[in-house]
């Protein structure tokens, strides 16, 4: 018998807000472990700055998964719903590899926590193509600036709880136990999700969920794939939104140049694991939370574009303090803490209201497909800065790659001023982005 029942009636908007919530946090501890413990974990073994930055390879899955969306939007069902017939293997295999990592950690075994840690971020890419999907699936065009801020302080916060507040608490002790806590958190939102039924999500139904046996024996898995690819490309091929998806594309840029290599500046300047973890997982998540919810209003009363264009110029100062406390050297405690929570803060902002933006782009009928091919954009923007911040700031300096990092950001502010110019043309003209 299926879960999710025609007549079933869907939570409030506030538990379904939470679960969604629940869900991008789960998400987001891999890649917060990869880039707030692992750069630590590499420079206390001696590794270069190139190696580090080459570490970054480890969130392809991230850039790649829009080749396997297709797949998740068009295959799924059964007594489980179409998104949590994806949701809950994926989440279970999040936590074991975590569980295991924690194993090799307590080893000592560097090789085995890496491939792990790929491991977990292909589970974690893609079940954020389901989750994306089901996030489509139930949030209305009034519900995106708040559902938005849900996905990024649940993801984030996935991020600063495994990259920061679990490194505070358990760093001391080394880092098993930090993936230890990682592996429990996913096991707990795994719980949480096999007892609620995916009809007590969905408030807008989706195109019908598919088995993944053939509906017929003539029809091949391409063959029914192939309209749904088509209509993906239409989608991103409209001329209206041409502008929009070269701000998604390099908004992050100049920032991930700099984030790659802000925590080897501050284990070379002398700071110490634990007191990364507190200023970056306890404080920082305070101040990524505030400042997520602030862009999730501000993309509700100024509408996402006006959101992201005022965000971004926010976003421009912290990383303008980072380059000075490199230039400068020797940065002190109060300055450092300063401007990470500046730092979470605005950038939390921006990536809530640009992903508000984001969604309001989203043809529904290909959902999870659409949405994730935007997101690939995003992160196509920040994995190349990371591959090669490394070499830079091993050949030129900190200083010079965080100045470069500012400098980006600054420079990619005009594309704001055409993406509004380019949404006024598309709700004045016939051609319309579907949302």
């Amino acid at each position: 018998m299926r879960e999710a029942q025609a007549g079933s009636r869907p939570l409030p908007f506030r538990q379904r807000l939470l679960l969604l919530g629940l869900l991008y946090f789960a998400q987001g501890l891999p890649f917060g472990f990869q880039t707030g413990v692992l750069p630590i974990l590499l420079r206390e073994r001696g590794a270069s700055l190139t190696a580090i930055s080459f570490a970054s390879a480890l969130a392809l899955p991230w850039m790649l998964k829009w080749a396997w969306a297709p797949m998740v939007d068009r295959f799924g069902g059964g007594r489980f719903g179409r998104r949590r017939s994806w949701i809950l293997p994926l989440q279970a295999g999040l936590a074991l590899a975590a569980v295991l990592a924690g194993l090799a950690a307590r080893e000592a075994l560097l090789w085995p926590i890496l491939v792990l840690l790929l491991v977990m971020n292909l589970l974690a890419a893609t079940q954020d193509i389901a989750t994306d999907g089901l996030a489509v699936d139930t949030l209305s065009a009034r519900e995106l600036g708040p559902g938005n801020t849900a996905q990024v302080v649940g993801y984030k916060l996935g991020m600063l709880t495994s990259g920061g507040l679990l490194l505070a608490l358990f760093g001391s002790a080394g880092y098993a136990p930090v993936l230890f806590g990682m592996g429990a958190l996913c096991a707990g939102v795994w719980l949480v999700m096999v007892v609620v039924p995916e009809s007590a999500l969905v408030q807008t139904a989706g195109p019908p969920a598919t088995s993944s046996a053939p509906t017929a024996p003539t029809e091949s898995t391409p063959e029914r794939l192939r309209p749904l690819l088509a209509m993906l490309g239409r989608a991103l091929a409209n001329p209206s939104i041409r502008w929009a998806l070269v701000f998604i594309a390099t908004y992050k840029t100049g920032e991930s140049m700099i984030d790659v290599m802000f925590k080897p500046f501050l284990v070379d300047a002398g700071f110490t694991r634990v007191q990364l973890g507190l200023w970056a997982g306890t404080w920082g998540s305070v101040a990524s939370i505030t400042g997520s919810v602030v862009g999730g209003v501000l993309a509700l009363r100024l509408t996402p574009v006006r959101a992201m264009g005022l965000c971004a110029l926010l976003r421009v100062f912290p990383l303008v303090f980072q380059w000075w406390l490199a230039a400068r050297g020797s940065p002190q405690a109060p300055e450092v803490i300063a401007v990470i929570l500046a730092e979470e803060a605005f950038g939390g902002a921006l990536t809530t209201s640009t992903f508000a933006f984001m969604m309001g782009l989203v043809n529904r009928s290909i959902g999870a497909s659409h949405y994730t091919a935007l997101a690939t954009l995003e992160v196509l923007g920040k994995l190349p800065a990371g591959f090669i911040a490394g070499p830079i700031a091993q050949q030129v300096g900190y200083a010079a790659l965080f100045g470069l990092g500012a400098a980006l950001s600054i420079a990619f502010l005009p594309i704001w001023l055409l993406v509004q110019r380019e949404r006024r043309r598309a709700a004045s003209g016939p051609e319309r982005v579907a949302s």
